[in-house]
């Protein structure tokens, strides 16, 4: 009986901790790039993302690879010349939002979170704005935020500079579910 009461009290702990971890396997990630000559346009459906809402933690990781442009040239130059996704094939976050979420109550929470956003073989601590959003139960984020091609040695030969803009846009969006 003393070992049924340790289980059931081990195994009642493990689910409080499973109801605070939640993950997405679909994060939405676009980049958006405005310059005279063309705006260049990319998403990935792929992101990878777990949320803790206990600690306020959250990670991110994107395969360069799997963005997908509308012309292919445009994709082969990002992968090959600009990001090298061979050399560095991921772009990850992993922060702490400075906010604390109530995933048991409705609302929407404006958030900012403090972490390291890796890109191109190069960290940066960053704060990134971003809303949280808990509808019954479901838990989704939305965030925009830029990132300067140069803070992340990403070069841009002179010979192309008006094609792509020094700043891209990126936009993610992620609906959470609890983490089995």
């Amino acid at each position: 009986m003393k070992y049924i009461a340790i289980f059931l009290l081990a195994w009642m702990c493990s689910i409080k901790v499973g109801q605070d971890l939640y993950a997405c396997k679909n994060a939405r990630i676009t980049l958006f790039s405005s310059a005279p000559i063309e705006d260049i346009d990319a998403a990935s459906n792929s992101g990878t993302s777990v949320l803790n809402t206990a600690t306020g933690e959250i990670a991110f990781s994107v395969n360069i690879s799997s963005f997908k442009f509308k012309k292919s040239l445009m994709q082969e130059h990002f992968n090959s010349e600009y990001l090298e996704s061979d050399k560095y094939p991921r772009a990850t976050f992993k922060g702490k939002m400075q906010q604390a979420i109530n995933p048991a109550q409705n609302g929407t929470y404006p958030v900012n979170v403090t972490g390291e956003l890796e890109v191109h073989g190069v960290k940066q601590t960053r704060t990134l704005p971003g809303t949280i959003t808990v509808n019954n139960g479901n838990i989704s984020l939305n965030a925009e935020f830029m990132v300067k091609c140069a803070d992340h040695n990403i070069e841009i030969p002179k010979i192309v500079f008006h094609n792509i803009a020094e700043s891209i846009k990126i936009t993610v969006t992620a609906n959470y579910s609890p983490a089995k």
